[in-house]
């Protein structure tokens, strides 16, 4: 049992985030088109939330958006990073 915990490594936040960087890199290496746009529409859908709160989420600071035109969209590489820095908490 003591072997177990002499090999435990404890990450600090900058490693776990390089490594959660590198997971969604290999990802979308194996997506056709990585740049992608996502609307509101499907980042609601993905998100389970409500159309009014994607449009809330897509005018958030924080949130990595683009507009084209007055359209506000986002890419799906920067959503799947946003996404994962969320969920981590990082």
């Amino acid at each position: 049992m003591n072997n177990i915990n002499e090999n435990v490594k404890v990450i600090d936040t900058e490693e776990k985030k390089a490594l959660n960087e590198i997971i969604v890199i290999n990802y979308l290496n194996k997506l056709k088109n990585p740049f992608m746009i996502l609307s509101a529409k499907d980042v609601s859908k993905d998100l389970h939330i409500g159309i009014n709160q994607a449009y809330d989420l897509f005018k958030q600071n924080d949130f990595p958006t683009i507009s084209i035109g007055k359209r506000k969209c986002i890419t799906l590489a920067a959503y799947l990073l946003w996404k994962m820095n969320k969920k981590g908490g990082i």
